[in-house]
C-alpha cells in the first residue's frame, strides 16, 4: 500500500516538472486559467517546417499574357476576358500607399500589326472606293509607299464622295488625314473656280489646332495638289498681321488653305480672306477645336462659312455650299452638345473604329510607381540605354512628354548636363523658334524630343519607337493621344510607352486604364458622343 502511494507521488511530480510554467501558478478555485492562442498562419508555417514542405508557389498558366505584373499572382492571360461586373485583381490597387513605390506592371502587346491594317483584303484598292484616275495617279506619284487603303479610309472616302457630312472617330495613326484629303481634292477638280473677287476665296479649308499640325497636313496635301494643278497654302498662327498678309498675297491664290483658328480669325477680321466659296470644310482634331480654348474662334469661322444642309445643296456649282467633315481620335463626354451648335448630329454620317477609345493592342505600355525625386534618374537611365541602341541602328526615336513648358525647359538643362542631345517643343516658345522643330525631329536630326501635349495631337511620328510620360497625363483623353504617337500606320518599329506614376490622381487614371485593359473595353468617360465599341482582341 505504501509502495503504491509512493509511485503515485513520483508520477505527479514528474508531470508537474514537465508542465508549462503557467500551470504552476496558484489559481483560485473559480479563476480561469490563462490561454495563449497561436495565429493560424504561424501554425501552418510551423507544420510545414516540421513536415519539410516548402511554401506554396504561384503557378502561372502557360501562354501569352495580357497583363504582366511584378507580383505573378496578378498576371492575366491574354485569352482571359473579365466580365463587366466581374471583380478584377488590379496590380495598381495599392499604389496610393508609399509601400507600393518601385512597383510596376505592363499591358503586353497582343498583336504586332496596326489595327487599321488588320483583316484588310489584299485585293482592296483606292480605285474601288470611287476615286478618279487623275487622283489615283497623283497619289502614286506623291506617296508611292501607300498601296492600299486602311480600314478608316475604306469607310470614309465613299460617303464623302457622295456628299455626306462625316464625323470620323478613329484611333490615332489610322490614316484619317489622307481619308479626307483625297475626296476634297477630287471635289474641287469637278467644280469650276469662281474666283471673281480680289480677296482670296479658298474652296477648301482644313482647320487644325496647332501650327505643327498645319505644317504636316500641308506637307501631305501639297504634293497631291501640285500633281492636280491645285494650290495648297498653310496659314499658321503665332505671327503678326504682316506675315499673314504676306502669306495670303501669294499668287496664284490658294485653292485649299490649311489654317489654325487664331490665324484665320485674324485674316477674316482684317478682310484678307473670305469663305463664301467654300466647298469643303474640315475640322481636324475636332474635339480640341470644340474645346473652350478654341470654341469662340471656331464659332466665328463657322458663321462665315455656308454649310450645306445635305447632299442636294452641293449640286449647284455656281452657289457653293460647304461639305462638313469632323475628324478626331477622341470624342469625350460633352462634345455631343458642342456638335449640336454646328448642326443636327443626325445629319452627320458617323464612322467609328472598333479600337476607338481603347488601349491599343499592338503597343506595349508599362506603368512604374515612382517617387518624384526618382523620376529624373530613371529618365536619364532610360535615355542612355536607348542611345546605345539608337547608335547601332536597332531602335527608333523617343518622345518625352511633360505637363508644363517649365518642366520641358528644366529637363532640357538636366539632359544637357548629362551630354544627352535632344530637341525641345513647348507652347511658350516664340513662333520663330517653334518653326520646323518637329519636322527636324521627323527627319532624324535628333533622336529625343522633350515636349508638352502640343506634340500629341495628330502629328505623324512613324519613326518614334518609345514614348515616355515623364509627367503622367492629366486626362485619359491626353493619354490616348500620347500613346498614339507610336505604332502608327507606316511605322517600321514596334511601339512602347513607359509612364511614371507619382501622384494619387495619377493612380486614379492608371487604375481606370488597367481595368479597361483587363476587361478589353473602351476607357470610361469617352463613349458618350459616339457608340461605345467593344475592344476585340482579334
Amino acid at each position: 500500500m505504501a509502495l503504491t502511494w509512493s509511485l503515485r507521488l513520483l508520477s505527479l511530480g514528474a508531470r508537474l516538472l514537465s508542465a508549462p510554467r503557467r500551470y504552476l501558478t496558484v489559481c483560485g478555485p473559480e479563476e480561469p486559467l490563462p490561454v495563449v492562442r497561436i495565429p493560424r498562419a504561424l501554425q501552418r508555417r510551423q507544420q510545414q517546417r516540421q513536415s519539410g514542405q516548402q511554401s506554396p508557389t504561384v503557378l502561372v498558366r502557360p501562354g501569352p499574357l495580357l497583363i504582366s505584373a511584378r507580383r505573378p499572382e496578378l498576371n492575366q492571360p491574354a485569352r482571359l476576358t473579365l466580365g463587366r461586373w466581374e471583380p478584377a485583381p488590379l496590380a495598381s490597387r495599392g499604389w496610393k500607399n508609399r509601400q507600393a513605390h518601385r512597383d510596376h506592371f505592363s499591358i503586353e502587346r497582343a498583336q504586332h500589326e496596326t489595327p487599321a491594317l488588320r483583316n484588310l483584303s489584299s485585293k482592296g484598292s483606292f480605285a474601288d472606293l470611287g476615286l478618279e484616275p487623275s487622283v489615283l495617279s497623283a497619289l502614286r506619284e506623291a506617296a508611292p509607299e501607300v498601296v492600299r487603303p486602311t480600314t478608316v479610309q475604306s469607310s470614309t472616302i465613299p460617303p464623302l464622295l457622295r456628299g455626306r457630312h462625316i464625323l470620323c472617330a478613329a484611333e490615332t495613326g489610322s490614316g484619317k488625314t489622307l481619308g479626307y484629303i483625297l475626296p476634297l481634292l477630287q471635289r474641287l477638280l469637278s467644280q469650276p473656280n469662281l474666283d471673281s473677287c480680289r480677296i482670296p476665296a479658298p474652296r477648301g479649308l482644313v482647320l487644325v489646332p496647332s501650327r505643327e499640325l498645319a505644317e504636316q497636313v500641308r506637307a501631305v496635301a501639297q504634293p497631291l495638289g501640285s500633281s492636280l494643278g491645285l494650290q495648297v497654302q498653310e496659314l499658321g498662327g503665332g505671327h503678326g498681321m504682316r506675315r499673314i498678309r504676306l502669306q495670303l498675297s501669294k499668287q496664284p491664290p490658294a485653292d485649299v488653305v490649311v489654317a489654325t483658328p487664331g490665324a484665320l480669325w485674324k485674316a477674316l477680321k482684317s478682310q484678307l480672306i473670305i469663305l463664301e466659296q467654300l466647298s469643303f470644310l474640315v475640322l481636324d482634331e475636332a474635339d480640341t477645336l470644340l474645346d473652350e480654348s478654341f470654341l469662340d474662334l471656331v464659332d466665328y469661322i463657322l458663321e462665315k462659312s455656308h454649310i450645306a444642309e445635305g447632299p442636294a445643296d452641293l449640286k449647284d456649282p455656281f452657289n457653293p455650299k460647304a461639305q462638313l467633315v469632323l475628324v478626331g481620335a477622341t470624342f469625350p463626354e460633352g462634345v455631343g452638345q458642342l456638335l449640336s451648335k454646328i448642326g443636327s448630329i443626325d445629319s452627320l454620317t458617323t464612322i467609328t473604329s472598333s479600337k476607338l477609345h481603347c488601349i491599343m493592342p499592338h503597343v506595349r505600355q508599362t506603368f512604374m510607381r515612382l517617387k518624384g525625386a526618382e523620376k529624373v534618374t530613371e529618365l536619364v537611365q532610360l535615355l542612355k540605354q536607348h542611345g546605345k541602341a539608337y547608335r547601332t541602328g536597332t531602335s527608333g526615336t523617343v518622345l518625352v512628354f511633360c505637363n508644363s513648358s517649365s518642366t520641358v525647359n528644366w529637363l532640357g538643362y538636366i539632359l544637357n548636363d548629362h551630354k544627352i542631345q535632344h530637341l525641345r517643343l513647348q507652347g511658350q516658345m516664340p513662333a520663330s523658334m517653334r518653326v520646323g522643330i518637329f519636322q527636324s525631329f521627323q527627319k532624324g536630326s535628333r533622336d529625343i524630343l522633350l515636349c508638352t501635349d502640343i506634340a500629341s495631337r495628330g502629328l505623324d511620328s512613324t519613326q518614334v519607337e518609345l514614348v515616355i510620360n515623364y509627367d503622367f497625363p492629366l486626362t485619359l483623353q491626353d493619354y490616348i493621344h500620347r500613346t498614339g504617337r507610336v505604332g502608327r500606320v507606316g511605322s517600321k518599329v514596334p511601339g512602347t510607352v513607359i509612364s511614371f506614376v507619382t501622384h494619387p490622381w495619377d493612380v486614379n487614371l492608371v487604375q481606370k486604364i488597367e481595368l479597361a485593359a483587363r476587361r478589353k473595353r473602351s476607357l470610361p468617360g469617352l463613349g458618350s458622343s459616339v457608340r461605345e465599341p467593344l475592344c476585340q482582341s482579334t
